[in-house]
Order: structure tokens, then sequence, then C-alpha cells
């Protein structure tokens, strides 16, 4: 593998840890600084098809409105690798909404990373 390719995934694979990092954080600000200005989010709710979110302030009211349901919220990261542009992550999402109800969720995100930001995240769940 060439060291520009290893370069172009290491730096793929760092910035989905770092925007992992602000997500747990709850720091949409610096989420969003990882984000490209034309960026997509698809979320996996509601089934079937999800709902697709363009542009960062799109995006950035999104994960505002859902930290505010769900303060809890976090990824626990067990597996992320790179290939190209894309960038799986896999892990366990928890939160506790308002009322104090738990749930754990078993999800997979598929990221396109391209000059270091994040211009694409596609966001699956199991269940």
């Amino acid at each position: 593998m060439s060291p520009i390719r290893l370069q172009r995934l290491e730096t793929a694979i760092r910035t989905i840890i770092d925007y992992n990092e602000a997500f747990n954080k709850h720091d949409v600000a610096t989420m969003m600084q990882l984000m490209s200005d034309d960026c997509i989010y698809e979320s996996p709710a509601p089934a079937p098809d999800g709902t697709v979110y363009k542009g960062k302030a799109a995006i950035t009211q999104f994960w505002q409105d859902q930290f505010t349901l769900f303060p809890t919220t976090r990824y626990q990261i067990e597996d992320v690798f790179s290939f190209g542009e894309r960038c799986i992550l896999h892990g366990k999402f928890s939160e506790t909404d308002a009322t104090g109800g738990e749930r754990t969720i078993r999800r997979v995100d598929i990221f396109r990373v391209r000059g270091g930001l994040i211009c694409e995240q596609l966001a699956y769940i199991k269940g």
C-alpha cells in the first residue's frame, strides 16, 4: 500500500474517532467542524427508510434536538475500519430518555470522508 493511500485511510479513521468523541460529549459544534458544508446525514428513524438531513444547519438542529430528548446518548465503538473514502463504524448506541427508560441498540454507520471532512453519514440499526 502506498504511503499516500495509507495516510488517507488513517485520516478517515482519525476523523471518525474525533467525531465520535465529540458525539459522546454532545459537542455539536465540534461535530459540525468535522463535516463538510454539503454534508448529508441519513438517520435510521423512522423505519424502514429513515430521514435524510442535508447541510450543516439541518444536521446541527437534528443533533441538538436528539441530545435534548436523550441527554445520556453515547456511542461505544467496537470496530472501525476504512477503505477509500468509506469508513465503517460498528458499535452500541445507548440512551436514556427523560422518563428514565434506557435502551441499547446495535448500530453501524457508514461514512464518506473527503479531505479530512465527513461528507456523508448513513446510520443503520439492528432491530
